[in-house]
């Protein structure tokens, strides 16, 4: 007769005779294990799992900034594609598909929906005391954060099965979810966080077009903050994707990119060599330049810093004519890292000036395509000229989803 357990079937004729004396003294215990299998929704409801909600939702958070980063990147030509993947090498030639983004486009939506739906059982569960839980103002900064990237990175958006929508959208939602989260973190005396929800608040009043607004949020957030997604070498769900394809693998390379002459601190690269000869991609044939902004599976990528809040106030200066206070922020953040100050003459030189810090700053963080989107759209940077400048609403959303099947 077979011994059944949780994990196996042994059979007695397998079994050494020291074995089988084991399980003959055992044979009157109760040597069953059982698996509790995933968790019941119902078991959310309790205040004791809100730390656990909250955790998931920048989990979820971390999963698809860290997914898309790696084509993100190659759309906006951070980096060239030096590898065999398919989608990739679309992303990489300016020309994204509905069929090519099922992964990100289902990815992002869940971040951005685990979030808002967990903030809603959060003020079931926790009633009046809600607003002073520790938890929630990180819970309305991932939701906020989660509908800022898709702001930047998305063509349309699309909530819970509605119609298209402008991308701009999103930028609404977070900027509300921004001051939720402001509002509570203050009354909280969490400066971290409150530091988080200004950062983040001044990046969609600026992708809105509220400069002033933005400066003034911006203004308050110090030049040395910084707020993460999170990432870990424990599993696999938890590497930064980036990071994987240019330590583990060799897809996409530095080479050919404008950084490669700057030799920027904000955007480091190194030369893979065997001897004398440069190591090619995974492709074969594409020299292969590795990034070095992120050294392992588990770096951590900024959402909000106080570099970009420097720009951010720099680019505010610019809309308003400023060109002394625009080359003052954008030096300050320079000399952040020790480089030496820039110099402009017209607001046409500083643009030029502060179109390459954004650049160098975000480097490899998900952010450059919105950027070069919204300048090309001004006339400013043609750099996406005749590019894909978005990822289009998925493949599988189109399928899914009657209201957005005919939509661009």
């Amino acid at each position: 007769m077979p011994i059944m357990t949780a994990f196996s079937t042994i059979t007695r004729r397998a079994l050494p005779p020291a074995a089988i004396a084991l399980v003959a003294v055992l044979g009157g215990c109760d040597l069953k294990v059982t698996n509790p299998g995933p968790l019941l929704d119902e078991n959310l409801n309790s205040a004791s799992a809100v730390p656990a909600l909250v955790n998931g939702m920048g989990g979820d958070l971390s999963l698809a900034i860290g997914n898309y980063l790696t084509r993100g990147s190659l759309a906006a030509l951070e980096l060239r594609h030096s590898g065999n993947f398919a989608a990739e090498r679309k992303f990489a030639a300016g020309d994204v598909a509905p069929e090519d983004v099922n992964g990100d486009w289902a990815r992002m939506h869940t971040a951005r929906y685990v979030a808002e739906a967990g903030l809603e059982r959060m003020k079931t569960v926790l009633g009046t005391g809600f607003e002073t839980n520790a938890n929630t103002p990180r819970a309305y900064l991932y939701a906020g954060f989660a509908n800022r990237f898709l702001g930047e990175n998305v063509c349309n958006a699309v909530f819970d099965g509605g119609p298209a929508l402008p991308s701009s959208t999103h930028f609404v939602r977070a900027e509300s979810l921004f001051t939720r989260a402001l509002t509570i973190a203050r009354a909280l005396n969490n400066t971290a966080l409150a530091n988080a929800a200004l950062a983040g608040r001044a990046q969609v009043y600026a992708n809105q077009g509220k400069w002033t607004d933005a400066a003034a949020d911006a203004a308050l957030v110090p030049v040395a903050f910084r707020h993460n997604a999170i990432f870990s070498i424990n599993t696999t769900r938890e590497n930064m994707d980036l990071a994987n394809q240019t330590i583990t693998r060799r897809e996409v390379t530095v080479w050919n990119t404008v950084w490669v002459a700057d030799r920027d601190p904000r955007a480091l690269y190194d030369t893979v060599k065997t001897g004398t000869t440069i190591t090619k991609g995974q492709d074969g044939a594409t020299n292969f330049f590795r990034q070095r902004k992120y050294l392992t599976l588990g770096d951590p990528v900024a959402l909000a810093k106080g570099t970009e809040m420097l720009l951010i106030r720099a680019e505010a200066a610019l809309r308003a004519s400023d060109l002394t206070n625009a080359m003052l922020f954008i030096n300050q953040g320079r000399a952040a890292v020790s480089l030496t100050p820039l110099t402009a003459n017209t607001i046409g030189d500083a643009y030029v000036h502060l179109m390459r810090e954004r650049g160098a700053v975000l480097w490899l963080e998900g952010r450059r395509l919105f950027d070069l989107r919204r300048w090309l759209a001004e006339g400013r940077n043609t750099t996406l000229q005749g590019r894909s400048t978005c990822v289009p609403i998925s493949l599988e959303e189109r399928g899914a989803n009657p209201n957005v099947s005919g939509a661009p």
